[in-house]
Formats: C-alpha cells, structure tokens, sequence
C-alpha cells in the first residue's frame, strides 16, 4: 500500500489556512460554521421548486390528494432550513456592523417570513415565464415540457427564489442560489436585477444580466445575450464604486437575438428588437429594429 504523507499535508494546509484568516481578520476562536452552505442551499432550493410545482417537480410518486400534505412539510421543513442559513450570514455581517444574537435572529425570521409570503406570488410570476416560454417556441408541445426541460424556466425559477433573498437584504444567500442555477445552464442572471412578468430566455447558454438591469414584461432573450456595465466608475481612492445603476433597461416587448451584447445604463424602447451579434451602447427608440446592416449604414464615412 502506497504511503502518503497525510500528517504533513494537514499540519501545512492548517498553517495556509491560519494565513488566509489572518489576512482576512477572521476570528480563530474555535466554534460553529461562520458561513451558509452551498449544499444546504441546493437542498433548500430543490425543496421549494417541489413546494412550488408538486405534481412537476415534487416526488414521481406524489398523488393530488396528498398534494396539499406534501407542500406543507416540505415547506416547513425547507423554511426552517433557509432560517438557519439566514441566521449565518448575518452573524458573518455582524462582524462589521455588530449585532446582538437576538437582535440577528430577528431580523432573520423576519426576512425568511416575508420570504415565504411571496412564494404565492412568485409562483404567479413563474407561471407566466413558463407560458411565455411555450408561446414564444413552436418547439415546445407543452408547458409541461417547458417547465421540465427549458434551461431558461430552471434559471428563472433560481432567480424569483434568488431575487426575492436580495432584497431581504440576504445578498450571499441570493448569489449562492443564482450560481447553482448559472452552473447547471450557463445562464447567468445577478440576483439583483429586476425582471417583470413573462420573461424568456431561449436556449440560453451564455446570457449575462447584471445586477442593476431592470427588464419589463414580456421580454425574450436568445442566447449569448449580454445586458452588462460599459465602465466601473471608482472613488478617489481607486475602489470600485459599487451599487451605482450601470446596467440597462429593457421596456416592455423587446426581443435581443442571439449575441447582441448592451452595454451600460441604456434604454432599450417598448417593442425594439435587437438583431443578433450587435454592440449597443446608446439608446434605441421604441418600435426601433437595429441589425448589423442598419448599424454599418449609420456608421459608414458620408462623402
């Protein structure tokens, strides 16, 4: 049997740790788990997708008359889950604006309460993400089949879940369960950006949207679509400012084929459509249609 230097190799990783957290300033006083689990988030996340759509996504062997018991224990349970995951980041936040114990487990059953009153709404949203996407494809046969198979529906339930923790002030939580989705579909949707009623994304590998976008109703996508920030502006020491509106606005109706790329605080006008493979840093006007070839022609040299 081969003969590893296992000893040795824990005692070095221990030292490489101790610099991390030294460098970090995290405490080294022994104690429970500092930061939520992204496994326990998986968990978490598939429990409410099955709270949300029993008969779809629930148990194959969920019958209707069970329908109601299944979707109150598996919330109960799920909620309680997302407490605890709750209560951990904001100890973590506490260590830069200190809270008491009481004070952070109020403030985190507050936040998964109001999370869990939502969920009817939520579930109205994805509803019509889900006929959006049936009645934007002629491929899909049914909205079952959406729900099951769409890439887009799987990263848009993540996001109503992901967005909703956003903005109970849960940002870690949030970008945990945005990133299971972007890892599963290659979709990659901040949980920070606002998106209305009956979105689609079709196929959807490598669309980006950004934290500050903000997107209306009935929107479609198509792959490879970024809706992404134009420049970082920095403070006067060189740090990124953060938070500042950079991303842009898609109205209602519009349609961005595949690999246009939107870059910055734009608006993009009721009903545009944006052609495929085009860079748009400007304003476009409702009803407007930009391809490639209207681009080039509004570009060329006037003689």
């Amino acid at each position: 049997m081969a003969h590893f230097e296992v000893a040795e190799i824990v005692a070095a990783l221990h030292a490489v740790r101790n610099e991390w957290r030294d460098l970090q300033r995290r405490s080294r006083e022994p104690g429970a788990r500092e930061f939520p689990s992204r496994d326990a988030l998986a968990r978490i996340v598939e429990s409410l997708k099955g709270a949300l759509f029993p008969m779809r996504l629930g148990p194959h062997d969920l019958r209707h008359e069970s329908e109601d018991f299944y979707v109150g224990h598996t919330l109960d349970a799920a909620l309680q889950a997302l407490l605890s995951q709750a209560r951990l980041e904001l100890h973590f936040n506490a260590r830069h604006a200190p809270r008491s114990a009481s004070e952070i487990d109020e403030a985190a059953t507050a936040a998964v309460r109001s999370f869990a009153n939502r969920l009817p709404e939520l579930r109205r949203l994805l509803d019509s993400d889900v006929l959006a996407a049936y009645q934007g494809d002629p491929a899909a046969r049914s909205v079952d089949e959406v729900l099951l198979c769409y890439p887009g529906v799987l990263a848009m339930i993540h996001h109503r879940l992901a967005h909703e923790l956003y903005s109970l002030d849960l940002p870690l939580l949030a970008r945990i369960v945005a990133e299971l989705a972007h890892g599963q579909t290659g979709i990659d949707i901040h949980p920070g950006a606002r998106i209305d009623a009956g979105f689609f994304i079709d196929h959807g590998t490598g669309v980006v949207i950004g934290e500050t976008a903000v997107i209306g109703k009935r929107v479609r996508l198509y792959q490879a679509v970024t809706l992404g920030a134009k420049r970082f502006p920095t403070d006067t020491e060189g740090n990124l400012q953060k938070g500042l509106p950079r991303h842009p606005v898609v109205e209602d109706d519009v349609v961005i084929y595949a690999g246009a790329t939107i870059l910055g605080r734009v608006t993009l006008g009721k009903g545009a459509v944006i052609g495929g493979n085009v860079w748009i840093t400007d304003d476009v006007p409702p009803g407007a249609s930009v391809t490639q070839a209207s681009l080039q022609k509004n570009n060329a040299p006037r003689g």
